[in-house]
């Protein structure tokens, strides 16, 4: 229903690069402005030069390939190098924050990062394998419980951080990056993944009086919260259901909470708790939905099209209100704030009547790209948007959020949501994620014992 670790928790005028470039052809004056084009006087019309040097317009290709390439270098730069370390190949929760804390989630895309940093050449075969297969020998040697992992650990010794909660969702997320790079480089980096898979005791995490699952376990508390709303843990059934080992059938996958609602004049579909558009994404950035239905009719990827959809209509239906949401700018999220990392940003339909999201007019970059193989053109529009502004650029692609009510953009960018932009742009260009997960047949045995089956087969 959440991102764990959070839930269980003006700018005066904004233009775009291509804009400015044409606007000072024709204008000059005593105007300030900032680098991302945020003009605080109006400037004075002279007359046009008769020559004027030009610069070609960003191209979404352009935003691509930043985004991409910067993201990819968080996973590969933000993790710990050293072969001989317990830690090696843990990747930072976030950067510059909490240094030296890694979280499995951010493993776990970081896994998945690597196939594509080889397909796109950023690095070698041979690198990405080194790295995926010490960080299997991290995960092999780590503490767990039967089989889950701790949500934040030390990235130099592996340990529990934070007194964080064994999770059920982030070891979930872990797996999918565990049998990402296990597919990908084959070898005994698969045997590792296997091995990994095949320790984790499902029914160990499930309640059976509830059939649900438990989102976290603490040593000194027990299980903690269910996973009773639709959420990002559908690859969690998945992976249980698939499992050699410890399968888990399909009662829990059709147990949970399914609430249709819909935002002004669209259609009906399966909404979040809080109305947070990752929830939309994750399970989607490493299954490929688009042609499974399951038993009640369900297919999520239209699900998730219908999400965004609402998304970004409710986006622009507040812009009289808000200096940032529009067209240009949609996609709410859980994600850094103002005033810190909030877990309720969302949009409606929310809860039971429209109450549960926040909306404060932040917006994370990773909202709108996430979403980018469910609403490409409304996508592409969005990210344009955000490569025209300077503040909200850093060396590992688009900062996680900004707020121009506010006048705030974020000094972080986090894992997970690296991790999200980085999978659907890979799958958005080539379906590259889509392509070797589909092919994993304990993932395709989970999607059968779930009664996931492709449309008309």
């Amino acid at each position: 229903m959440n991102k764990l670790s959070a839930f269980i928790y003006s700018f005066s005028l904004l233009v775009l690069v291509a804009c400015s470039a044409g606007e000072a052809a024709t204008t000059t004056g005593t105007a300030t402005a900032t680098s991302d084009g945020i003009s605080t006087a109006v400037p004075t019309p002279t007359p046009l030069p008769t020559a004027v040097p030009t610069h070609p317009p960003a191209t979404i290709a352009d935003a691509i390939a930043y985004e991409m390439k910067g993201a990819f270098d968080f996973f590969w730069e933000q993790a710990n190098t050293n072969p001989n370390s317990p830690g090696c190949g843990l990747i930072r929760d976030r950067y510059p924050g909490s240094p030296g804390i890694a979280s499995i989630a951010a493993v776990g895309f970081g896994l998945t990062a690597y196939p594509i940093g080889v397909e796109k050449g950023y690095i070698s075969r041979q690198e990405g394998h080194e790295r995926a297969n010490c960080t299997l020998d991290t995960l092999l040697g780590m503490e767990q419980t039967e089989g889950f992992y701790y949500h934040f650990v030390d990235m130099q010794t592996g340990q529990r951080a934070w007194q964080s909660e064994v999770s059920s969702i982030d070891t979930a997320i872990l797996l999918m990056g565990v049998l990402t790079a296990g597919d990908y480089f084959g070898g005994e980096v698969q045997d590792k993944a296997n091995q990994i898979y095949d320790t984790v005791n499902w029914p160990w995490f499930l309640d059976e009086s509830r059939q649900m699952f438990y989102m976290a376990y603490r040593p000194e508390k027990g299980f903690e919260g269910h996973w009773d709303f639709y959420a990002e843990q559908l690859m969690l059934y998945v992976l249980a259901a698939g499992s050699r080992t410890h399968p888990v059938d399909k009662k829990p996958y059709y147990t949970f909470t399914r609430h249709y609602a819909r935002f002004g004049e669209g259609q009906p579909f399966i909404h979040s708790w809080f109305g947070s558009i990752f929830i939309y994404q994750f399970s989607h950035a490493w299954l490929d939905f688009r042609d499974y239905t399951d038993k009640e009719g369900v297919n999520w990827f239209a699900n998730s099209v219908e999400a965004s959809l609402a998304q970004y209509n409710f986006a622009v239906l507040m812009a009289p209100k808000y200096q940032t949401l529009g067209p240009n700018a949609w996609g709410l999220t859980a994600s850094d704030g103002p005033n810190g990392y909030n877990g309720l940003y969302g949009a409606p339909p929310s809860g039971y009547d429209n109450r549960a999201h926040v909306v404060d007019d932040t917006i994370p970059p990773a909202g709108a790209i996430g979403s980018i193989i469910f609403l490409p053109e409304q996508a592409e529009q969005a990210m344009l948007n955000y490569y025209g502004i300077e503040r909200l650029k850093g060396e590992y692609g688009f900062l996680d959020a900004y707020n121009l009510s506010e006048e705030w953009v974020a000094s972080d960018v986090i894992g997970i949501d690296k991790g999200i932009t980085l999978l659907m742009l890979a799958n958005y260009e080539s379906d590259l994620v889509h392509q070797i997960v589909m092919q994993n047949e304990q993932l395709l045995e989970g999607l059968r014992r779930l009664q996931i089956s492709r449309t008309g087969s």
